[in-house]
């Protein structure tokens, strides 16, 4: 086995499938804020197109989306955040985010070479890092916190770590916490891309879940060249179960991922781009569900405030990210809660130094969360 893979902890999601089955085996009512895989239904116009996607004959979808599915992205894209993007040329389609940005690494870096290291903010989606590994490349996470607004910023960072950056991450809204990124940080990645060569990839996964102050933004508007915007239509579109997303950017970055992919075997099933064509289309069902998200987080801000708890950024995404009381740790905290059957992530789950903080993932279903809400700890 390979040596760094093994040590890797066990996977974040798969500890929180262990907690919950663990209390579901006692007879425990389970309120599961662990991991971000929402309740609601698929929308019914979406499960729709997938069933009239039906074809009598299977056949292997192409590599690169149906042409009806990168023409929706690229209306989205231009819709959305006054992108123009070429259909053919600048877009492909996934199976959603997480196969895409771990396959990325293994397309782009050259090991060994002079430059063979994947940079992230930590925490982080552990993806970011799990993709590098497999990649055998090698790994610089850099230590985000509350008091920088977990904010990666280049102008903090090491000239010798730059010059050997392969590919950068960035993660606005930010998995676990939900901090957005300012217009003048995404400027001066760029900036610092073009400079230093690296291929930067921003997962913007989380865009279109936003509740308060300006709306999130796409590196892709403040460029494209060595640049790739990662999305998905898991919690967007209620298609966690489906896997449907895109890659969209820099042409040349495309068509060197393009003619990799058939190798990867990752080609999303046509019936389901039938209606990722249409969930990039239509933003009514969007709204509706970032509602539902939103009278979510409403309860549980409001929890939150009647315990003395702190939140966090948290304006953006599916997730809260809370800062647990004075003389106890994360882990601690999740096992608090757990008591009462509540199901948190530790924030210690997502990278170094967070232990004074879970994460809550807006997934239980409304009225679930005012049953949480009036058995929580404090």
């Amino acid at each position: 086995m390979n040596e760094r893979l093994r040590k890797l902890p066990t996977y974040p999601m798969e500890q929180l499938a262990a907690w919950k089955l663990q209390l579901q085996q006692k007879g425990t009512p389970v309120f599961d804020f662990g991991t971000g895989d929402p309740r609601e239904e698929t929308p019914a116009l979406l499960r729709k197109a997938m069933v009239d996607g039906l074809g009598a004959v299977s056949q292997y979808p192409p590599t690169a989306g149906t042409a009806a599915v990168r023409r929706a992205i690229a209306g989205y894209l231009q819709r959305r955040f006054g992108v123009q993007v070429d259909a053919e040329t600048q877009v492909l389609a996934t199976m959603g985010s997480k196969e895409c940005l771990f396959h990325l690494p293994m397309t782009f870096v050259q090991v060994p070479s002079d430059k063979d290291l994947v940079l992230y903010g930590e925490p982080a989606y552990p993806v970011y890092e799990i993709g590098a590994l497999f990649a055998e490349a090698w790994t610089y996470a850099v230590g985000l916190s509350v008091g920088n607004g977990y904010a990666l910023d280049p102008d903090t960072l090491p000239d010798s770590v730059l010059k050997r950056a392969s590919v950068v991450f960035l993660n606005y809204p930010h998995n676990p916490t939900g901090f957005c990124l300012p217009d003048a940080l995404f400027r001066r990645w760029v900036e610092v891309r073009e400079e230093y060569g690296f291929v930067l990839v921003s997962d913007e996964c989380y865009a279109d879940l936003h509740y308060d102050g300006p709306r999130p933004k796409s590196l892709l508007e403040f460029g494209t060249k060595g640049c790739l915007a990662v999305h998905s239509l898991s919690k967007r579109s209620g298609m966690t179960g489906y896997r449907s997303g895109f890659v969209a950017g820099d042409p040349e970055l495309i068509a060197t991922y393009r003619k990799f992919r058939a190798s990867m075997g990752t080609a999303p099933q046509e019936f389901v781009q039938a209606a990722a064509t249409l969930a990039w289309t239509d933003d009514t069902h969007v709204a509706e569900r970032v509602a539902v998200f939103a009278a979510k987080r409403r309860v549980l801000l409001d929890m939150c405030r009647e315990r003395g708890l702190v939140v966090h950024g948290s304006q953006s995404g599916l997730y809260l990210w809370l800062e647990v009381p004075s003389g106890t740790d994360g882990a601690a905290y999740a096992q608090r809660c757990r008591e009462v059957g509540i199901l948190v992530a530790p924030g210690a789950f997502f990278g170094k130094g967070q232990d004074r903080y879970v994460r809550l993932a807006l997934v239980p279903t409304l009225e679930q969360c005012r049953d949480a809400a009036r058995v929580w700890p404090k």
